[in-house]
């Protein structure tokens, strides 16, 4: 097994191959901060770019065999694939080569505490809760989340080596690479079918990750969660329960919701009321979300009162039901739901706070995804009065023509929906700026780039 000693300096220069992805760019300014030299490429340009050249960091936009040379170290992310010029020279050179996932599992071996938050759906938000509750604590957290958080001014907070904090993805089975001391489990759903055979593959997964934790560790599970329920049966490590319909160790009831649609909610520890938790975003997804934040920080010695202050400080971060700003007197809106659940709870925490009509612009996130799951999408805009769908974002695949987004969108319509298709994101917001009214909400959705829609929009008014 691969082993990182973050202090020991046995490697001195790292390269990253995809160095602009989320994860990546945080593990980059980790190790340049601990005085490693870091350098590393990308195939285009963007704003995490920028900021790690900022930082010092030699960042080359395209990849060439030549970009390696010098670095003892490569590590590189899924997304790469093995015809890429750097990971082929890395293998023909023999230099020392690890995944993302393999580094990151062996870079929180070097923290006493590890917290990673897992599941389909919320670990971005539940991660980014943490962090608003621990990110002040004298003992200096390290936090990497998988977007932008606004108060650790970005997606990376490099600390000391008490406490690490991170996402733990499933994707390629990635989970089964971490052995953290504190691991969440959000939830359990059908998603990376380009990589999982179905769902008792992706549960199998999970079950090979919680036997990877200890006597020690703990392994938090949202019960409510049908397919979570399948990690309960163990005895390898202490097991901590949240939930809202059962009993558990951290339970939500009583939960209501303010004009904006904010949850609020009592909270019950081992059936013992605690306190009133205040949420400042929207939907009913984010009280288990919230749960899960306060169940890994209480488990780690951390106040009630501090974990309940963090839930009601935070605000979100960056694509989630993230307000982008008001058009005309119509809301703008954002968000990162790319999978059918994820749409309904985005939609149905949107419809509460949304006064008139409610426009969604979907862009469908990889070819494999929108066929496999396509039942299952067409039913997840029934809180809409208006769903437009552009074309598929390609992201790691190739289209072989099997699916479309015109499928969707008859699918859709089949259900008794109202949907419709747009090419390009000009005829988009031609239509916006020719039907958007005053009270009207308009959500732009999807894990690819229609966020630029928005900002389209937006910037069409002034």
């Amino acid at each position: 097994m691969f082993k990182f000693n973050l202090n020991e300096k046995k490697y001195k220069h790292v390269h990253f191959i995809g160095i602009g992805g989320i994860s990546m760019s945080g593990l980059a300014e980790i190790l340049n901060k601990y005085g490693y030299k870091v350098t590393g490429s990308d195939s285009k340009q963007s704003d995490t770019t920028d900021k790690l050249k900022s930082h010092g960091i030699d960042v080359i936009i395209g990849q060439k065999k030549e970009n390696i040379k010098g670095a003892d170290l490569i590590i590189y992310t899924d997304a790469i694939s093995l015809d890429n010029e750097e990971l082929a020279q890395a293998i023909k050179t023999k230099v020392d080569l690890i995944d993302r996932a393999s580094f990151l599992g062996a870079l929180m071996e070097n923290y006493k505490v590890s917290i990673a938050i897992s599941g389909t759906h919320g670990k971005t938000t539940t991660t980014s809760m943490v962090a608003e509750i621990i990110k002040n604590l004298p003992t200096e957290p390290t936090i990497i989340v998988g977007g932008k958080l606004d108060d650790i001014n970005g997606n990376v907070l490099v600390g000391k080596e008490e406490m690490i904090l991170t996402e733990a993805c499933e994707y390629k089975a990635n989970v089964l690479k971490y052995f953290p001391t504190t691991a969440l489990v959000l939830n359990i759903d059908e998603d990376h079918l380009d990589y999982f055979d179905n769902i008792d593959h992706i549960i199998n997964t999970f079950k090979g990750y919680g036997d990877n934790l200890g006597k020690d560790d703990k392994l938090i599970l949202n019960i409510d969660d049908e397919n979570t329920r399948n990690l309960l049966e163990r005895d390898n490590t202490q097991i901590i329960t949240i939930a809202v319909d059962r009993y558990a160790d951290y339970r939500a009831k009583n939960i209501e919701f303010n004009d904006l649609g904010y949850p609020q909610y009592d909270l019950y520890y081992k059936d013992k009321y605690i306190d009133k938790v205040f949420l400042s975003i929207m939907g009913v997804h984010n009280v288990y979300n919230s749960l899960g934040a306060i169940a890994a920080a209480h488990e780690n010695n951390i106040s009630f009162k501090e974990a309940i202050d963090g839930i009601h400080n935070y605000h979100g971060v960056h694509r989630r039901l993230e307000y982008k700003g008001n058009y005309k007197g119509a809301l703008v809106m954002d968000d990162y739901a790319h999978h059918p659940t994820e749409i309904k709870a985005s939609l149905n925490a949107l419809r509460k706070g949304c006064k008139k009509n409610l426009y969604c612009i979907f862009q469908p996130h990889t070819y494999t995804r929108t066929k496999l799951l396509l039942d299952s999408f067409s039913k997840s805009f029934s809180q809409t009065d208006y769903t437009i769908i552009t074309d598929i974002y390609a992201a790691r695949e190739k289209d072989y023509g099997d699916i479309h987004s015109k499928t969707l969108v008859d699918a859709i319509n089949n259900n008794g929906n109202s949907a419709f298709y747009m090419e390009t994101f000009d005829e988009i917001v031609k239509f916006l700026q020719d039907n958007l009214r005053p009270n009207d909400m308009v959500v732009t959705m999807g894990a690819g780039d229609v966020y630029k829609i928005g900002q389209m929009l937006l910037n069409s008014q002034k």
